[in-house]
């Protein structure tokens, strides 16, 4: 039943979503006689990654498969915040050291906007909506969001949004570029 109601979920968000226009597709506009095509200009949101985002995203995958420590903030061994402070420090970005301290700053993203770069941020406690849990987002393609954190059980890691124990953990997305 369980299994059921997830599916069920997904379709329903999956048919929610408005389709992904490709940058480069031509429109035909048709005027006495003449044909004209016409190439779209790309919207203001479909803006490319910046190069600080790029570089943010590239440290804090040279830290995968390092191994979770709470506190921690080195590649000996690292929790999620220290991920996120560390990736944004090397890039000159001033970050919060905490979780909570994160998931108070920046700017409030819909999740339907995010960008890489972006922050996510989850509630992983049973019976809790309390954020607990962060990570930076790698890669947004047609709706679907992997982003890098340090699990707690695996270490540095890339995961996906619309895996389930991510999905009905997630709370919030934070913009700080």
């Amino acid at each position: 039943m369980k299994k059921l109601y997830f599916l069920l979920i997904i379709i329903i968000s999956l048919s929610s979503c408005k389709s992904v226009q490709n940058k480069s597709q031509r429109k035909k506009t048709t005027t006495s006689k003449t044909t004209k095509v016409v190439t779209k200009k790309p919207k203001p949101s479909e803006k490319s990654i910046s190069n600080t985002a790029k570089a943010i995203i590239k440290e804090a995958k040279s830290y995968k498969g390092t191994k979770y420590k709470y506190g921690g903030n080195s590649k000996r061994g690292i929790d999620c915040s220290g991920l996120i402070y560390n990736a944004f420090g090397e890039n000159g970005v001033v970050m919060p050291r905490t979780t909570r301290d994160l998931s108070k700053t920046g700017d409030w993203v819909d999740i339907k906007k995010v960008q890489e770069g972006d922050l996510v941020f989850f509630a992983t406690n049973k019976n809790s909506r309390r954020v607990n849990h962060v990570g930076i987002v790698t890669d947004v393609n047609l709706g679907e969001i992997s982003f890098i954190h340090a699990s707690s059980s695996r270490g540095v890691m890339v995961s996906k949004t619309s895996e389930r124990y991510w999905y009905l953990a997630y709370v919030q997305a934070r913009r700080y570029l």
